[in-house]
């Protein structure tokens, strides 16, 4: 019997809301929906976490409204509904808890607490049911991370950085060279119109 899940993810300066429906080992996304902060916190030069939370409060309910519409799913046939629960911003983070806890408990259906870390993780398996032993690797944002994933839910960290995680010394790079926050983006569009020949 196919399971339809929303959740919701604020972690950090996107708001996301997306509804999947989980059929004996396929998941089809029917709405994922983002909401950007990047040009909020672009005057800053990063994320100010302040506004980063008072953004997910505005931009949420709206957002999952249109998940919801987008998906052709009523709020009444959702089966669960998930939030990220960190590791993130908590002020963000309590955001997206607050209003799933409050959702699922006034619909009276369960609430999922989602690991951030898991989530990347485990994306790329939507489809599968079980998981070969493998490694894998976390570049983001906020975290890079190598990891033994022996199976769903079993994992080993085998290395992290101890400081700035690649997103962030891609964003500090950027800010040195004087481009626009987010750094990552605006070097990779810097070295896309570079010579091939400079060395």
């Amino acid at each position: 019997m196919p399971t339809t899940i929303l959740a919701i993810e604020s972690s950090c300066d996107e708001t996301a809301v997306a509804i999947l429906r989980h059929n004996g080992g396929v998941a089809e996304i029917l709405s994922s929906e983002i909401s950007s902060q990047i040009d909020i916190h672009r005057e800053f030069g990063g994320v100010v976490p302040e506004l980063a939370s008072r953004n997910h409060s505005l931009h949420l309910r709206p957002l999952i409204e249109i998940a919801l519409k987008n998906s052709g799913v009523a709020i009444d046939n959702i089966d669960a509904i998930g939030a990220t629960a960190g590791p993130g911003l908590a002020s963000s983070l309590l955001v997206g808890n607050t209003t799933a806890k409050a959702m699922a408990m006034a619909i009276g259906k369960p609430f999922i607490s989602i690991n951030h870390m898991e989530g990347h993780l485990l994306s790329p398996f939507m489809n599968r049911m079980t998981l070969e032993p493998n490694l894998a690797l976390i570049v983001s944002g906020g975290h890079t991370m190598l990891i033994h994933m022996k199976a769903f839910g079993e994992y080993s960290l085998l290395g992290s950085t101890r400081d700035d995680a690649a997103g962030e010394a891609y964003d500090k790079v950027g800010k040195m060279l004087g481009l626009p926050y987010p750094g990552g983006p605006e070097i990779e569009k810097q070295a896309c119109e570079g010579s091939t020949q400079a060395c």
